[in-house]
């Protein structure tokens, strides 16, 4: 069962640290999920990627909804975050990210896998360009 689960320390959590990620943080949007992310300190012990999910309330009124998106998108993230990761460890760099659930529909799992494994090589490529 806890095969796809992620474990406290790479989930993003502190207020400072999110507010601060949303104030100065790099945005992605691929429909319907936004992914903001900044660079974070390297330091050791720490995974490489920290992330949070996000789904709207004013999207969807009933919790069930929103934790099914959210343990989609955490599924969908773990199981392709190794291709984030590697890069990040060669590179010496760290970040934090939030993915941000746009829409007001309830997606399949493959709809969410596909736009996580896109929006993970745009953060890479992001990433690349910021910090040449």
């Amino acid at each position: 069962m806890g095969q796809y689960r992620l474990k406290k320390e790479e989930r993003l959590s502190g207020k400072k640290r999110i507010d601060t990620l949303f104030q100065e943080g790099n945005t992605i949007y691929y429909s319907p999920l936004r992914a903001v992310w900044i660079e974070a300190n390297r330091a050791p012990g720490r995974p490489p990627a920290r992330m949070a999910i996000a789904v709207s309330r004013k999207n969807f009124k009933r919790a069930v909804g929103r934790n099914l998106i959210e343990r989609r998108i955490q599924e969908a993230y773990h199981k392709n975050k190794e291709v984030l990761n590697t890069w990040l460890e060669e590179n010496n760099r760290a970040l934090d990210m939030v993915f941000i659930y746009t829409s007001s529909q309830i997606p399949a799992y493959r709809d969410i896998e596909e736009k996580i494994i896109v929006t993970l090589q745009k953060i890479i490529e992001e990433y690349e360009k910021v910090n040449d």
